[in-house]
């Protein structure tokens, strides 16, 4: 045994000890690397292929997909992901509150006039105006204008005011949140094209649109929320969630909400009991019957809130009575005219009640200066085909 050990031991002390390259060694490394690395890619330029050949690119539709198909997740997991999907096409001008909306307080109030002004509503911030809506200095805190008792009460709001920060319209929703949790933001005024304030949109509004609203013990009740239609719903809903609740897609256009897809399809403002039609999607080939499907949808106004649409109804109109609607105008475009405009129109009343109505028997047709078509009613008990008698 010591025999042996004293063998390994003069091994071990025969062996030379491992060198660090020096800075030479290390420099000539990299220039054969970098040389080597220049000659694969322009091999794989010449060859017409890259790093990337062979990687299928996912679009967004798949990713949904594999996320809706995946049973590891839990269904709160997969609304999460597909609403931070959603989040990232957003714009923050589709999620702030309009000007119109927000509760502003004029620089120059003292601080007893303001703690009148916001002991009356809800909110924490409030943007602090010099002059116009457009000239936004910055914001109190709730607690700046009520939780001061030092304070002298003669002292102006815009004394108090904070800097606060300013975003475009156009800014998406997940990088305006990043933004705002970095420089610990909870709000910020939301500027359009112009240079104007078109709104305000917080910390809150944004971190909603990823897991929902948020309520809590000072928020009114929100009204119970149905999906499916007939339906009535807010006119400041945007379109995502006008189509999510109601499962009627409306055209893209210069609007963000429903209510502004009533204004722009009526040209001009609206009144209360304006109906708006949207046509419906054509039927697809193997589907359902198409008599089935709605014609279309019908958007009618139920409220006003000043100039802008406050509540709408939503409907469904079917197929069947487009199509009996179009019976009667062909029904009539191959009558013979009347001889008056007058006639015209009672001619058309009486063609569209007789639509409408339960036929009583047969019709005949008679003169030209009797009425148009005359029921003739069968004993009960009779039936026979319909016809010219």
């Amino acid at each position: 045994m010591r025999e042996a050990a004293r063998t390994g031991l003069r091994r071990r002390a025969g062996v030379h000890p491992r060198r660090d390259p020096g800075p030479l060694a290390r420099a000539v490394a990299r220039v054969l690397v970098r040389a080597a690395d220049g000659a694969t890619r322009l091999v794989t330029d010449l060859l017409g292929t890259g790093p990337a050949a062979g990687r299928e690119r996912i679009s967004e539709a798949d990713l949904r997909d594999l996320v809706a198909a995946n049973t590891v997740l839990d269904p709160d997991e997969r609304r999460i992901i597909d609403e931070v999907l959603v989040a990232g096409a957003s714009l923050i001008r589709e999620v702030m509150m309009p000007r119109t909306e927000v509760v502003f307080l004029p620089a120059r109030l003292t601080i007893a006039e303001a703690a009148r002004l916001v002991r009356a509503e809800t909110h924490t911030r409030y943007p602090v105006t010099d002059g116009t809506h457009d000239d936004v200095v910055g914001f109190v805190h709730l607690r700046d204008v009520l939780l001061r008792p030092d304070a002298d009460p003669c002292v102006t709001v815009g004394e108090l005011a904070r800097e606060v920060k300013r975003l475009p319209g156009s800014k998406r929703v997940l990088a305006a949140l990043t933004e705002m949790r970095r420089e610990g933001q909870h709000l910020a005024v939301v500027v359009d094209e112009y240079g104007g304030t078109a709104g305000i949109v917080t910390l809150e509004d944004l971190i909603e649109e990823l897991i929902g609203e948020i309520h809590d013990e000072y928020d009114a009740i929100p009204d119970p929320v149905h999906a499916g239609l007939p339906a009535v719903v807010d006119g400041r809903l945007n379109l995502a969630d006008f189509a999510e609740r109601t499962g009627v897609a409306l055209p893209a256009g210069p609007y963000e909400t429903v209510g502004g897809f009533v204004m722009a399809a009526l040209g001009r403002l609206p009144v209360t009991g304006d109906e708006v039609p949207v046509p419906g999607e054509p039927a697809a080939v193997g589907g359902p019957d198409p008599a089935d499907l709605p014609a279309g949808w019908l958007l009618r106004v139920l409220t006003l809130d000043g100039r802008r649409v406050a509540r709408l109804a939503v409907s469904a109109a079917r197929a069947t009575e487009q199509r009996r609607e179009q019976d009667t105008e062909q029904r009539w475009e191959y009558d013979p005219a009347p001889a008056s405009g007058v006639g015209r129109e009672r001619a058309r009343e009486a063609v569209s009640g007789q639509h409408r109505r339960v036929a009583a028997g047969p019709t005949r047709r008679v003169g030209v200066d009797e009425p148009r078509e005359v029921s003739t009613p069968e004993p009960a008990g009779r039936s026979r085909p319909a016809g010219p008698s």
